[in-house]
């Protein structure tokens, strides 16, 4: 952990309302990124911001350095999204595509693809690559889909998955894994 970062805990925890927007600077854009790209959805994604942020001002005084502020952070907004896709997978809401007073709205349409649009062919290629990998996700576990997304979209190592999750790195890479098999097994032919 950084100096400087250290310095705006130990201001927050002692009242330092400033060092709490601080830190809230540093890291909202990663947060909010985590968010988005655990629940793909921009609402879910704002909803969560807000949790986190509200649990780590209610909570900063408990923060006692033995990890990096980052991975309990991760771990405040890693919980936070396991619990709503939880309930995601109980309810089974928000469908890739909804039915509305004007016919079907696609959610995933919002998302742009990178000069797709100048090859049709590749155009198709990746509108199916796209449907294939959001179907994969949505069959893994939360817990797998975590480690999956925490791996290769956020980019953290094995082990500081597992101290995010709470648990042990080894534990972490038989979840990623399990994952990382499903999703061959739906990707098949693309991978």
């Amino acid at each position: 952990m950084s100096p400087q970062v250290d310095s705006l805990i130990r201001a927050a925890q002692h009242g330092d309302q400033d060092a709490f927007e601080e830190l809230v600077r540093a890291y909202d854009q990663s947060v909010l990124r985590l968010a988005m790209n655990l629940l793909r959805s921009p609402e879910d994604a704002r909803d969560v911001y807000q949790e986190a942020f509200l649990r780590v001002y209610r909570n900063l005084r408990t923060f006692r350095f033995d990890c990096s502020f980052h991975t309990w952070l991760y771990r405040i907004v890693t919980n936070i999204c396991l619990d709503q896709l939880r309930k995601r997978k109980v309810r089974r809401e928000e469908p890739a595509v909804v039915e509305t007073g004007d016919g079907p709205l696609d959610r995933m349409e919002g998302f742009e693809e990178d000069a797709a649009d100048a090859d049709p062919e590749r155009s198709m290629w990746n509108r199916e690559l796209k449907e294939r990998i959001e179907e994969a996700l949505q069959n893994l576990t939360p817990r797998e889909r975590m480690v999956f997304e925490l791996r290769h979209y956020q980019g953290l190592r094995l082990r500081n998955i597992g101290e995010v999750l709470g648990t042990s790195e080894e534990a972490a890479k038989n979840c990623l894994f399990r994952a990382t098999q499903k999703m061959r097994s739906v990707l098949g032919d693309f991978v």
